[in-house]
């Protein structure tokens, strides 16, 4: 068979797609999009996991693999972060995290002790998660084809009678929040990777986000839609929902929440922290009614304790205006590439 003929993308017009990058780009969504989905056929409701139904109870699943270098960074390692984006996709449908499944690529070379101190982590993670590890599988390759470990995650969750998390539940007047500042994981990546220092540590926000999400649900939130800021951050996040929900997302810079360092260590490095990954940050689509009773549930919670009001849905054409700090309104658009590689 003819496959580059068949292909729905022609590859040769898309030369940055298969560099070694994180996603979250356009050029990503257009190979998840065009590509994975031509090849799979299209999910019914596109969303960080998918809803199943095997009986007469829903169940969320997804997967995730992780490739981040260095392995160890300050406030985390390959293995909790494994444990914690898993969970946390569970987490955006509304799902009660259950059992995790693990895939370990292993490079020949590897030390026991890093990988006992990956696995250890892994393991602390999931108890502290609530969840447990309960199948799973390792391969390992030649010298230099690995990168150290690589780990490859699914994860279960069982979704409560009624929830309804997605974006096809967004509507026009729904407050967008985000639970915490932002940038932190991709600026203590960087600082690990690159041997750079700051006036202040920076350390990875990754943790796991279903507490906060519980309570939201158990107080009776009208929580519409979730989603982790996780790759191209809180651009990509929001350009994705607006596509997804056919809405327009109006959001003021002066609300979104950025650490001083941060901050500075974005502009000395020439990055944008709202495309910048996090770990354990999520935006959420409530009912206006519900924003400040929201709020006050987020902020009793140390994951979600910098909580705050960044903008709201509009009808309209599906975009995101930011206004700036000196009043001017602009689209953020999606980056076409992936802004800081391997990060996840």
């Amino acid at each position: 068979m003819d496959f580059a003929a068949s292909c729905p993308i022609p590859l040769s017009d898309y030369p940055h797609v298969l560099m070694a990058h994180g996603g979250g780009g356009r050029l990503m969504q257009q190979l998840i999009d065009r590509l994975f989905m031509a090849a799979f056929g299209s999910p019914d409701d596109p969303h960080d996991a998918a809803v199943l139904t095997p009986g007469t109870e829903r169940v969320a699943f997804t997967t995730d693999s992780f490739v981040v270098r260095p392995l160890f960074f300050p406030g985390g390692d390959i293995g909790s972060l494994a444990v914690h984006g898993t969970v946390n996709d569970l987490a955006m449908r509304g799902a009660r995290p259950m059992a995790l499944s693990c895939g370990f690529i292993l490079e020949e070379g590897l030390p026991m002790e890093t990988l006992w101190g990956v696995a250890k982590s892994m393991g602390e993670a999931a108890h502290a998660a609530g969840v447990r590890v309960v199948t799973g599988d390792t391969k390992v390759v030649e010298r230099g084809k690995g990168d150290g470990i690589y780990i490859n995650t699914s994860g279960v969750g069982c979704l409560a009678k009624g929830v309804c998390i997605s974006p096809s539940q967004i509507q026009p007047g729904d407050t967008v929040l985000v639970s915490g500042d932002l940038g932190r994981h991709g600026m203590a990546i960087m600082a690990a990777r690159e041997g750079l220092e700051f006036e202040s540590a920076i350390e990875s926000d990754s943790a796991p986000l279903w507490e906060p999400v519980a309570a939201l649900l158990e107080a009776g939130v009208r929580v519409h839609c979730l989603r982790d800021l996780t790759r191209g951050g809180l651009t990509s996040t929001l350009n994705e929902i607006a596509q997804a929900a056919d809405c327009e997302i109006a959001i003021e810079e002066r609300a979104v929440p950025v650490r001083e360092d941060v901050q500075g260590a974005c502009e000395i490095l020439g990055f944008d922290p709202f495309s910048v990954a996090n770990e354990g940050r999520f935006a959420a689509f409530i009912d206006p009614a519900d924003t400040d009773k929201a709020l006050e549930i987020l902020t009793g919670h140390a994951v979600a304790d910098g909580a705050a009001v960044i903008g709201e849905v509009r009808s309209g054409r599906p975009i995101v205006t930011l206004k700036s700090l000196i009043g001017a309104t602009r689209i953020l658009d999606m980056l076409s590439g992936e802004q800081l590689p391997r990060i996840c």
